[in-house]
C-alpha cells in the first residue's frame, strides 16, 4: 500500500482472529487507542460465534427474543438487502454449516459427515434455515423459533471497521487508514495505492486499486481453506463452498458494503448487484480469467 511521502505513524493489534493497523499523520493518544480497542470488543461480545459468552453464542443454544445493540440496525439492514440481491446466497445463517464444516469454535477443521449434516437439518434445501424467513426482526429485537448460529463474516469485519473509522472521528482524526487485513478506509486528501494479492501465489500482486475515501474489501478463498477444497466463502442456499471465483476486490462508499459485496461476487453476476447497489470491482476465476468494472480505478497486471 502506497500514499503521500511520510512516515505515518502505526497502532497494530490483534482482533476478531486478524491482525489490524491504522496509519495516522500523528500518534493516537491514549485515550482514542483505548476507545478503539473497547470499541472492537463489544462488537466481539456481541457477534462473534467463536465465543461461548457472546450474544450470538446464546441464540445459538436457544431460540427466543434478543436485543442486539444499536448498531446491530444498520448491519441487519445490508443483510437483507444482500440476500435478496443474490437470491439467499449471502446469508448469515450459514454459522452452522461453516461448524459442520469444522470451522468451528475450536477450530478443529475436520468435516462432519453427510449424516450429521442430514441430522441438523442442513442437506434439505427446503428445510435449510433463511435469514429471511427464520429471523424476524423489529428494531434491534431479534426473535427465532429454532436455534440457530449467525456468523457475519461476509459483512461484519468491513462493519467494524466502519465502526472503528467512526471512533477515530470522534477523537479529532480525520485523515488515516484503517487495515483490518485487507479490509480497509481511507480518509485523508491523498489517495493510496493497494496491491491486490494475488490468492495463488503469495507475495505476487494482479493488479493496484487507488483509493480515496472510500473503502476497499478483498476476499478469497483460500484465506481461510483446510481439508478437500473446503473454505469459509459459503452458499446459503446449500452451505458449499464457492468453486468458480476464487478472488474479489470491491470498492464502495463504506466497508460494510464492500465486504458484503465482496462475497455476494463469489455467487452473484455484477449487472444484478448493480442494480442495487453502487461498486466497482474486480473478480479473479478458477481458470484464470480476471474481469473489471468499467469504473475501477487502477490497473490489473497482463
Amino acid at each position: 500500500m502506497t500514499g503521500p511521502v511520510f512516515a505515518p505513524a502505526l497502532f497494530d493489534f490483534e482482533a476478531i482472529g486478524t491482525h489490524w493497523q491504522i496509519e495516522t499523520p500523528a500518534p493516537l493518544d491514549a485515550a482514542a487507542r483505548q476507545a478503539v480497542l473497547d470499541r472492537v470488543e463489544t462488537f466481539d461480545a456481541t457477534y462473534s460465534r467463536f465465543r461461548s459468552d457472546s450474544l450470538v453464542a446464546a441464540l445459538a443454544e436457544r431460540p427466543g427474543r434478543y436485543a442486539f445493540p444499536d448498531d446491530a440496525i444498520e448491519l441487519f439492514d445490508l443483510y437483507d438487502r444482500l440476500a435478496a440481491a443474490t437470491g439467499g446466497a449471502v446469508d448469515p445463517l450459514v454459522g452452522r454449516d461453516l461448524e459442520l464444516l469444522g470451522y468451528d469454535r475450536e477450530y478443529s477443521l475436520h468435516p462432519a459427515s453427510d449424516l450429521e449434516r442430514a441430522a441438523a437439518g442442513l442437506t434439505d434445501v427446503a428445510a435449510r434455515p433463511s435469514w429471511s424467513t427464520d429471523v424476524v426482526r423489529d428494531g434491534t429485537v431479534v426473535t427465532t423459533e429454532r436455534p440457530l448460529v449467525i456468523d457475519v463474516g461476509a459483512a461484519g469485519k468491513g462493519y467494524l471497521v466502519d465502526l472503528v473509522a467512526g471512533v477515530l472521528r470522534a477523537h479529532g482524526v480525520d485523515h488515516f487508514v484503517v487495515d483490518a487485513s485487507g479490509d480497509l478506509v481511507h480518509a485523508g486528501p491523498h489517495p493510496i495505492r493497494v496491491g491486490l494479492e494475488h490468492p495463488l501465489v503469495a507475495g505476487q500482486a494482479i493488479g493496484v486499486a487507488e483509493v480515496r475515501n472510500e473503502s476497499l474489501c478483498a476476499s478469497a478463498s483460500n484465506r481461510r481453506s483446510w481439508g478437500d477444497d473446503l473454505h469459509h466463502i459459503l452458499d446459503g442456499r446449500t452451505g458449499n463452498p464457492a468453486r468458480e471465483v476464487i478472488a474479489t476486490w470491491v470498492v464502495a462508499a463504506d466497508t460494510a458494503l464492500a465486504d458484503g459485496l465482496a462475497t455476494a461476487l463469489f455467487f452473484t453476476g455484477a449487472h444484478r448487484l448493480a442494480e442495487t447497489f453502487h461498486f466497482s470491482y474486480v473478480r479473479l476465476y478458477a481458470d484464470g480469467r480476471a474481469e473489471r468494472s468499467r469504473d475501477f480505478r487502477g490497473e490489473l497486471f497482463t
